[in-house]
């Protein structure tokens, strides 16, 4: 599995990870396919999890199923609160769900961002967290994001990017560049809880991959200022699938185009 570095972090991120919105807030029956899911990520070296308070018993979830492999994976967990006093329990059942510590702690759609800040920065000097970083999905929020990436206060972004979300190349991206910050892109399938449907007028292999979603992943990956994409999946086979695209294989620009205009 490819790694890129988190900029001035120094932490190398496996390119492939797994987002857990939906895909792990699941009841008993459903455990066992979600440790599977997890079990197959670490297996092929995608150890980025990303989750949040907001995503109902993901983390939990994803707590259980990383057990004792706990230290082979990066977890990126959220803020998602404006009191104060939720902060803390969200942050405690983390570390109890997480063994104790969150890798990356992100402060969820900005919610309270000025004052979720400091209040973070002294939970990693506890050593509690390791990185902090901010995330939005609406593209109207740019603006705020920006402000915050400017502070230097953070190491890394969540962002939505894929050929259908791309505002963020005109400024984010850029920036995020300038100041050496990670970033993760959600939704590299498609956004609004709907997927990039595939084309049916094009073979994948003139591609050079094996699934539209393979296609997909590539296409943001091309772009170097993106260090990870966290696509949802409930399904091994298709973690499996998604892993593919982070064996460092270049997509090529006219491929690259050519994705971009199949997926309009």
């Amino acid at each position: 599995m490819e790694t890129r570095r988190f900029g001035r972090s120094g932490v190398d991120v496996p390119v492939i990870g797994l987002g857990t919105w939906q895909v792990l807030d699941v009841g008993p029956a459903e455990v066992p396919r979600s440790r599977d899911v997890v079990a197959t990520a670490l297996d092929g070296g995608a150890r980025l999890f990303d989750s949040s308070p907001m995503y109902g018993q993901a983390e939990a979830v994803l707590g259980r199923a990383l057990a004792d492999r706990r230290d082979e994976a990066i977890v990126a967990s959220k803020i998602w609160t404006r009191s104060a006093e939720q902060a803390d329990r969200q942050l405690r059942a983390q570390l109890e769900f997480y063994g104790g510590r969150v890798d990356l702690e992100q402060i969820h759609n900005l919610v309270s961002w000025e004052e979720r800040l400091p209040w973070l920065e002294h939970v990693r000097e506890r050593g509690q967290i390791q990185l902090i970083g901010a995330t939005h999905y609406s593209e109207a929020a740019f603006d705020d994001l920006e402000q915050v990436m400017r502070t230097g206060r953070i190491d890394a972004i969540q962002i939505p990017y894929n050929p259908r979300q791309r505002k963020v190349e005109a400024r984010i991206l850029p920036l995020a560049e300038e100041l050496g910050l990670g970033v993760i892109a959600m939704r590299p399938l498609g956004g609004e809880g709907s997927v990039i449907a595939p084309p049916r007028e094009v073979e994948l292999g003139a591609l050079g991959v094996d699934s539209w979603a393979e296609a997909l992943l590539r296409w943001a990956l091309a772009d170097r200022r993106i260090h990870a994409v966290i696509p949802a999946t409930s399904r091994p086979e298709h973690m499996r699938q998604n892993m593919r695209a982070g064996d460092g294989r270049s997509l090529g620009p006219d491929a690259r185009q050519l994705i971009a205009r199949l997926a309009e």
